[in-house]
């Protein structure tokens, strides 16, 4: 392996930008040296900026490339699993955005794949990175509250996204409940056994003349006796909300919102203070970052990555139990996904 990790891209879009931008100039271990993208005319004087000089449509080059370590996976979810059977072919260690697929028999099949090659899989679940959440995560696994009885998380956002994404999106709960699942598991440290949905189109009517909802309350039990419920809805007027809530035999401990600043003015007509964050770029914008570097120190250390793929997998399976509860109106048990 060359002296500093050797990257390729896979998709420049919002998010691949905010990825190799990161590592150019937060990783220094590692460079992005290959972008593809189907729109690659439209990105070269982005990459030239960031000093990426191989700019292709086609990610076949990327892994043709026998100097490139890794790839990022950041282009559409429908590419996703093939991508990762073609670089653990290629030999690259690989980290792949959420999800992995919609289609579990895919998803397995990649993480096949995955293994015989022996390379590392990171899956892009940024939140547990997020330095409140981090701590919260620590505090339980030091036992400070004791055993965990309720997980509550609150999850926002500021406005629904357009309804062409919304059609090819998968559905609210595995675009983005997807992200609630991820944290209960790491939060309880237990598997999710069983999970009833409830939800409505009560934002726009267009999100329901598409085929998805965009309100919804999703109650979890745990392997561990624990219990959760989650509630999300597709506009926020008062910006992007995420609060977490752990209670435990022995306390509890709360996450609240990100502010664009925590200062406070008091006055005899009360307190007043600023906006919440405006979306997941800019309140996540340090985690972007820690879960990258984690992503590079797997492959520089050959430490596990600290988002596997069994985590790409198990969000997807709540996500499809939850589907599935909200059309049949009852509980429906992990394990008969």
């Amino acid at each position: 392996m060359s002296k500093k990790l050797r990257i390729g891209l896979i998709g420049a879009g919002r998010i691949g930008r905010v990825h190799a931008e990161n590592i150019r100039f937060s990783v220094p271990e590692a460079e992005v040296v290959a972008v593809a993208d189907l729109y690659n005319d439209k990105i070269k004087d982005w990459a030239l900026s960031l000093g990426i000089k191989n700019v292709f449509s086609d990610s076949s080059k990327i892994m043709e490339d026998e100097d490139i370590d890794a790839v990022l996976i950041c282009s559409s979810t429908d590419t996703h699993s093939s991508l990762i059977v073609e670089a653990a072919r290629a030999g690259k260690h690989i980290f792949c955005e959420k999800p992995i697929d919609f289609d579990l028999t895919k998803i397995r099949e990649a993480l096949k794949e995955v293994e015989k090659a022996g390379v590392k899989l990171q899956v892009g679940f940024q939140r547990r990175f997020d330095p409140s959440f981090r701590k919260a995560y620590e505090l339980i696994g030091q036992g400070k509250i004791g055993d965990i009885h309720l997980i509550k998380i609150t999850s926002r956002d500021p406005q629904p996204p357009p309804l062409d994404y919304i059609k090819v999106s998968g559905g609210l709960f595995l675009d983005m409940t997807i992200h609630d699942f991820d944290m209960a598991r790491y939060l309880s440290r237990s598997e999710v056994t069983e999970v009833y949905a409830l939800g409505g189109v009560l934002v726009d009517e267009a999100i329901g003349e598409a085929g998805d909802i965009d309100t919804a309350i999703v109650t979890l039990k745990f392997a561990n006796g624990a219990l959760g419920v989650i509630d999300n809805s597709r506009r926020s007027v008062y910006g992007y909300d995420q609060r977490v809530e752990v209670f435990g035999s022995q306390g509890c401990i709360m996450v609240g919102n990100d502010k664009l600043t925590h200062t406070v003015l008091s006055t005899a007509e009360g307190f007043l203070s600023d906006r919440l964050q405006h979306f997941f770029m800019e309140r996540y914008r340090q985690a972007y970052i820690e879960e990258i570097k984690a992503f590079v120190e797997s492959i520089l250390q050959d430490k596990e990555p600290p988002v596997t793929g069994i985590d790409g997998l198990e969000p997807v399976l709540i996500g499809l139990a939850a589907k599935r509860s909200l059309v049949e109106g009852r509980p429906v048990p992990i394990e008969r996904v």
